[in-house]
């Protein structure tokens, strides 16, 4: 015997425009029915927290799957696939589209070409299954925005759990990060790890979902703008400080990326802080009352 639950939801036009719209989500578990073969026309997460089954690829050929583990059910893409016919296994799924796909997919967050992803811990993404699973009760004033945006997270999560990424960041990544400010080229850094370029671009576009210069671009202008809002250190002072030597290609840099040059930013964001900002995330619940 199996059990199922589900809910199917219609956002309207103005929804999409948001991006992401959850269009169902479901919780079942048992010896469930196969599935297909079929194709779809949105995207479908489909997160087994328990049990084994099978999925069988467009071309025949049928690999297992073990829990944790994700399908990906990808528009246009057919599928075929079944828990043990015995002993069953646990899901739990949102159906979902709209344009962000298109950038997740981009940014690698979500994998047409890898139907079945290991995780490392379903908790994350059942936890999150389970919020929208909330949500979608009918008389929910917010249903369409608050299930939609926990699409997002789900994504999040579901990259976090991948069982073939660290959650808290690549060691590369990481490298990366506390050398940002360095005035070294892609290809020192790649030297510096004993890496060719083609094996950094391929490592960071998989930790990250972009190129090593767009990593280390983030990082710099981010640690630049709290310069800006902080202090009162000449833009050159700035531009050496998170790794240019050059103050004008700095500024040229930052007024592309930004859509302002670091002057206005600073105009605009300057914040008093009377002994500096603190490196240590506050925890909103130690925030002092006034």
């Amino acid at each position: 015997m199996y059990h199922t639950w589900m809910r199917f939801l219609t956002p309207g036009p103005v929804h999409h425009r948001l991006g992401l719209v959850c269009l169902g989500v479901g919780l079942q578990y048992g010896p469930l029915p196969t599935v297909g073969p079929r194709t779809l026309d949105s995207h479908v997460a489909v997160v087994v927290s328990s049990g084994t089954g099978w999925y069988e690829t467009p071309d025949g050929r049928r690999r297992t799957v073990t829990a944790p583990a994700l399908l990906w059910l990808t528009p246009g893409v057919p599928h075929h696939y079944a828990p043990d016919p015995v002993t069953g296994w646990d899901e739990g799924f949102v159906g979902f589209t709209g344009p962000a796909t298109t950038t997740y997919t981009e940014l690698g967050y979500i994998e047409p070409d890898r139907p079945v992803v290991a995780l490392s811990d379903a908790a994350g993404p059942r936890a999150v299954i389970a919020r929208i699973a909330r949500a979608a009760r009918r008389d929910n004033p917010l249903l369409e925005v608050e299930t939609g945006a926990a699409v997002h997270e789900l994504l999040v999560a579901l990259r976090r759990a991948r069982a073939d990424l660290a959650p808290d960041g690549d060691p590369v990544l990481k490298a990366l990060a506390r050398d940002a400010f360095k005035p070294m080229s892609v290809a020192d850094h790649a030297g510096r790890h004993g890496m060719t370029l083609a094996e950094l671009r391929t490592a960071v576009r998989r930790g990250a979902g972009c190129s090593p210069k767009d990593y280390l671009l983030g990082i710099r202008l981010d640690r630049a703008k709290e310069l800006l809002a902080a202090t009162e250190l000449p833009v050159a002072a700035i531009a050496r400080r998170v790794g240019y030597d050059d103050p004008a290609y700095f500024s040229r840099l930052f007024t592309r990326r930004v859509g302002m040059p670091p002057i206005r930013f600073r105009a605009q964001e300057a914040r008093t802080v009377p002994g500096g900002w603190s490196n240590q995330v506050p925890d909103p619940g130690d925030l002092p009352r006034v």
